[in-house]
């Protein structure tokens, strides 16, 4: 023992300064590596753009450091990929994998595998992309005591918007909120997504929830009933409010759809039930507010006529603004939520492909 103290002292008082850093004012660090060089994770790409319905690849590839190899050949490799929360408080399982082992979870069962296409290849294919899969994806490589991991944001093309029920402003708390989006085609918009929306033109006075929790609207030109009119543009943010007893709107965001949007030319005005009927008979469905936001922002679909939605309102889509339908400005125009036994319009039918 005193002759290994000794050796260590000697190659201590043999260690030659850095030329430019003779002084004692500086501490030498020095770095121990066990068990071989440090094992890294890295995605190529920080963020991936898909739509609903299509195939999505993250990727994700893993090395050790300052050499080419996948791994040490002492220990498995175990790839797991997880979902943030959009509050990172927790994880959802995804995928893991382990030398043969493989295990899906929750909706993803079905829809998940590894690409493999290199020893050192953990990226995840994702197929049949659903609004639920926007979000960060964590992927952590394991291998004996050493671990790293790296994040991927999978983006969805669509729509933000603006969405009340027929009993007003300002009555839906967060779990209702969540209902109505999903009943509207759609889900509850994340941040990210509103303020997407907000930089390409979205003003709207009223606040509404988001996944988060917390409460916000997006302002593109300032007036006095909407922060004020000196304030400057921008997202104005409410902050976090009790999930169960407050109450405000909802942003929903939709993507594109398997399916035909159209308006059903029928020879009279119908009824809200009559226009249910309408579609049936049509073989198709009544369609829902996402899905004509949906096909006004991503197909450009044009129709000055005011029709029946699933949820009691009556609007319409004009993508070209022109006098008496929107003159100012592209958007779905909404009518309101008239009488269903009595007031008459046309109606807007979906129909889904198989």
């Amino acid at each position: 023992m005193k002759s290994l103290l000794f050796l260590v002292l000697i190659s201590v008082c043999w260690a030659e300064p850095h030329p430019d850093n003779s002084t004692l004012d500086h501490e030498r660090i020095i770095h121990i590596q066990e068990n071989g060089p440090r094992l890294l994770v890295v995605a190529e790409q920080a963020k991936i753009f898909s739509h609903r319905g299509g195939n999505v690849t993250l990727p994700c590839k893993f090395y050790h450091e300052h050499t080419s190899t996948a791994g040490s050949g002492t220990h498995k490799i175990r790839v797991k990929w997880t979902k943030l929360t959009s509050d990172y408080l927790k994880e959802v399982d995804v995928f893991v994998a382990m030398g043969h082992h493989r295990k899906s979870y929750g909706n993803y069962q079905g829809r998940v595998s590894l690409r493999g296409s290199s020893e050192n290849d953990a990226s995840l294919i994702i197929t049949n992309i659903v609004l639920e899969d926007y979000g960060r994806y964590k992927c952590e490589v394991i291998e004996g005591l050493e671990d790293d991991t790296a994040v991927v944001a999978l983006n969805l093309e669509g729509v933000v918007f603006p969405y009340s029920p027929r009993l007003g402003r300002y009555n839906l708390n967060f779990h209702e909120a969540q209902r109505a989006c999903l009943d509207q085609d759609s889900v509850i918009a994340s941040f990210d997504q509103l303020y997407d929306a907000w930089r390409s033109g979205l003003d709207w006075c009223n606040a509404g929830w988001l996944s988060d929790g917390s409460v916000q609207y997006p302002i593109t030109k300032p007036r006095e009933p909407c922060g004020g009119k000196n304030t400057v543009p921008g997202v104005r943010n409410y902050g976090f409010w009790d999930k169960d007893r407050s109450r405000y709107d909802v942003f929903c965001f939709t993507s594109n759809f398997n399916g035909r949007f159209y308006y059903l030319i029928h020879p009279t005005k119908l009824t809200y039930d009559e226009a249910v009927q309408a579609c049936l008979k049509d073989g198709s469905q009544i369609a829902k507010v996402g899905q004509i936001f949906a096909a006004w922002k991503l197909l450009g679909y044009d129709r000055c006529d005011a029709g029946w939605l699933a949820d009691g309102s009556v609007r319409y889509p004009i993508s070209r603004p022109r006098k008496r339908c929107s003159p100012n400005e592209a958007a779905v125009r909404f009518v309101g939520f008239p009488d269903k036994k009595h007031k008459l319009y046309g109606v807007y039918c979906f129909r889904a492909y198989n």
